[in-house]
Order: structure tokens, then sequence, then C-alpha cells
């Protein structure tokens, strides 16, 4: 007989969450598993001097509040903008 279980391990044998939250890297508000506007994107690091990927991503999540609002894009250019500011310093 199937015996359902209500927890998940990983590999190790460990148990883990089965839902994992995000925050919005805008508002840092909690997007919730309902919010089937959000976004999550990864931003590749590339070198500026030949443009090859670097093998390192940044993870950005937008929740649905703010693509409705039609300010996903400042956010976004205003995150990876500062993200690259940071790293060069």
């Amino acid at each position: 007989p199937f015996h359902f279980s209500s927890t998940m391990q990983n590999e190790e044998g460990d148990i883990v969450d089965l839902y994992i939250p995000r925050k919005c890297s805008w508002t840092n508000s909690l997007i919730e598993a309902s919010d089937k506007a959000s976004i999550q994107l990864n931003v590749a690091d590339i070198d500026p001097a030949t443009g090859r990927f670097l093998g390192d991503v940044k993870t950005y999540a937008i929740n649905g509040y703010i693509r409705d609002h039609s300010e996903s894009d400042g956010a976004l250019w205003h995150l990876v903008s500062k993200g690259t500011k940071q790293a060069s310093n």
C-alpha cells in the first residue's frame, strides 16, 4: 500500500520544508505562493572586457504588485546597476 508522507527529505535524509518563501528584491516584502504574477530572474555575471560569462548569477525576485504597477523595469535596472557598482568597488 502507498503511504503518503507530508515531510520531504533531501539526499542526506534531513527533513526539509516543502515550500520556501521568497522575498521581493525591490520591496523586501514576502512573495506569497498565490502571487501568480511574480517573477524570478537570474542575471549572469559577465567580464566587462570580453563579454564572457564568469560562472556566477545573481537572482532577483519581483512581486506581482510591482509588475502590476509597471515599476519592474526601473526596479530591476536599479537592482542590477547597484549590484554591478558594488562588485567593482
